[in-house]
């Protein structure tokens, strides 16, 4: 029987950034309302509230802004999830460059932050990410 091996994904980093945001009161614990809440808004949310619940996921500190920095982190750590097979060759260059270019498009007054009024009026506006998000829906 030939054995294939399956490239592991480091989860860790982006569940922690997960957990950070489903625990809304910042108690270091997740009740069992904060999980039911995300789960809801995710699965049956409209598209600005799964939007609002995603610039949540990259405003790490949560001071309603979205730095450079913290776009990094986050895409670090989904690429990191997602594991070598999506991207062999990604490095720290080819992310800062991606972080670039979505602050070229989203920062519409260019002063090196996203607020949640750009980030809402760029993802509303492209039928990409708008697609992308309906990945969420549920019927249950």
């Amino acid at each position: 029987m030939l054995m294939v091996s399956k490239p592991k994904a480091n989860t860790a980093q982006y569940a922690h950034y997960v957990f950070n945001t489903l625990d809304q009161d910042r108690s270091g614990l997740l009740s069992f309302e904060e999980f039911v809440t995300g789960l809801s808004v995710l699965s049956r949310g409209t598209l600005e509230e799964k939007l609002r619940w995603t610039f949540s996921l990259y405003d790490i500190n949560g001071d309603g802004y979205i730095t450079k920095e913290e776009m990094t982190e986050i895409v670090t750590a989904i690429y990191d999830l997602m594991g070598k097979i999506v991207e062999p060759m990604i490095d720290d260059d080819a992310i800062r460059e991606k972080v670039e270019r979505l602050f070229q498009k989203m920062d519409l007054n260019r002063d090196g932050v996203l607020t949640l009024d750009e980030f809402l009026d760029c993802c509303l506006r492209d039928e990409d990410i708008t697609r992308s998000m309906g990945v969420f829906d549920s019927n249950f």
